[in-house]
């Protein structure tokens, strides 16, 4: 890599493996855990991607934890859920659904209510509103006087209908009310939100509820959000930086331009790359790192759909040459590779992707199956290391026993059953 420059110029060039490499490192996925996980890394792991996104499908774990596992190893998933309650972590909608830190929650306080009606979850709250005003402050007075509430608390009347589109009116008032700010998370049972008055929720955050950040206009929130993204990328492009918390417009270059210019980003070329890439100056030590060739990406695991390295389609091809569409919300005749696909992450490189269902009840990991990228030849350490992985997060699941459909190559599969029959 050329040497670092401290302008408005390019600070040096490095190879696509050497972005990858200081990718991985930003998002903690560089390396395996070299020790048990503590309660404080479950927090760490979060500010270091800055948000951790909520899905509520459970064909194996759910995608928060999941994404845990695979920065922190072996942890207790309930941890997370004792972290929302005791008030170090907070809901709210960034890229979309979202754990945050307590740190960093009156920020995006501050910048909902400085975009209100850009997010589609806006328009629903205030067509709500506009509908069942008297209904929503009645159920917000009963918060109010009896306290937290889930959406199950209230009986269904047209039991006929079901899905997501289908919520019951108290369903959809309190997504409303959680929209708008009025009521906010105060822990979760069995994964359904419970909702509580923001007032009381804001006053148990851990560290204490910064008002400050209320002050700050749409422009300064902007500026520190897009800071934030691409410090938790590493390396990125400017037409990446948007999507991370779903900021609008997008970004580009010529907004980047002063940041570069104050050194609050380098700017950077990526061999191959049409377009310049963006580095956060807290990352300099690591960039200088992976241009010497000394960043090693030694760690394989299992990724989430939702996980941040995956989730922008276009930034998983550019930097890893993926091709990875989140199939689950695809209608099953369109599906290339199943429902609930994982990616699997080996020592630097997405190697492949598996099918998998969690058969709690019966103790089973179905692996539905297993394919490796069409490019990649499976070596025996691959192998080996993949089955561990596999076996791991299976273990951790509690589901130990794993049953092994078809594979891509064919000939893997005797391979990594006899591994896990070991």
């Amino acid at each position: 890599m050329r040497p670092l420059r401290s302008s408005s110029s390019l600070a040096g060039t490095i190879t696509r493996g050497q972005a990858r490499v200081l990718q991985l490192a930003a998002q903690g996925l560089l390396q395996a855990p070299r020790r048990r996980a503590r309660r404080e890394d479950l927090l760490a792991a979060i500010q270091r991607m800055r948000l951790l996104q909520i899905d509520s499908i459970h064909v194996v774990a759910r995608s928060p934890y999941l994404v845990l596992y695979a920065r922190l190893g072996h942890y207790p998933p309930a941890w997370l859920d004792v972290a929302l309650e005791d008030g170090r972590i907070a809901e709210c909608w960034a890229h979309e659904a979202c754990f945050v830190t307590a740190a960093d929650f009156g920020l995006h306080r501050a910048w909902r209510a400085q975009s209100q009606g850009k997010h589609w979850a806006d328009r629903h709250a205030a067509r709500a509103r506009d509908n069942n005003l008297t209904e929503m402050q009645a159920l917000l007075e009963h918060i109010r006087a009896t306290g937290p509430v889930r959406a199950s608390d209230f009986e269904r009347v047209d039991r006929g209908v079901s899905g997501w589109w289908e919520w019951k009116p108290e369903k959809r008032w309190l997504e409303a009310w959680f929209a708008s700010g009025e009521l906010m998370v105060a822990r979760r049972e069995r994964f359904q939100r419970v909702y509580d008055l923001a007032e009381r929720v804001l006053a148990k955050l851990d560290p204490p509820f910064d008002e400050t950040a209320s002050a700050l206009s749409a422009e300064e929130l902007r500026r520190l959000f897009i800071l934030d993204s691409v410090r938790a990328l590493g390396v990125t492009q400017a037409r990446w930086i948007a999507d991370y918390f779903r900021l609008k417009p997008s970004v580009d270059e010529r907004e980047l331009a002063p940041l570069v210019a104050t050194g609050e980003l380098l700017r950077v070329q990526v061999a191959g790359w049409d377009n310049a890439a963006y580095v956060h100056r807290d990352h300099v030590p690591l960039l200088e790192k992976a241009g010497a060739g000394r960043l090693r990406a030694t760690h394989t695991a299992l990724l989430s759909p939702f996980d941040p390295l995956v989730w922008d389609r276009a930034r998983a091809s550019a930097m890893f040459d993926f091709d990875y569409t989140i199939e689950c919300y695809v209608s099953a005749a369109k599906r290339r590779y199943g429902y609930y696909v994982l990616p699997i992450l080996h020592r630097g490189n997405l190697v492949g992707r598996l099918d998998a269902k969690a058969h709690r009840a019966e103790g089973i990991f179905e692996v539905k199956a297993l394919y490796f990228e069409e490019k990649i030849t499976p070596t025996a350490r691959m192998l080996e290391e993949v089955a561990h992985a596999v076996a791991a997060t299976a273990a951790w699941h509690g589901t130990p026993t794993i049953r092994l459909g078809r594979c891509r190559p064919a000939s893997v599969a005797s391979t990594l059953r006899a591994y896990w029959r070991a």
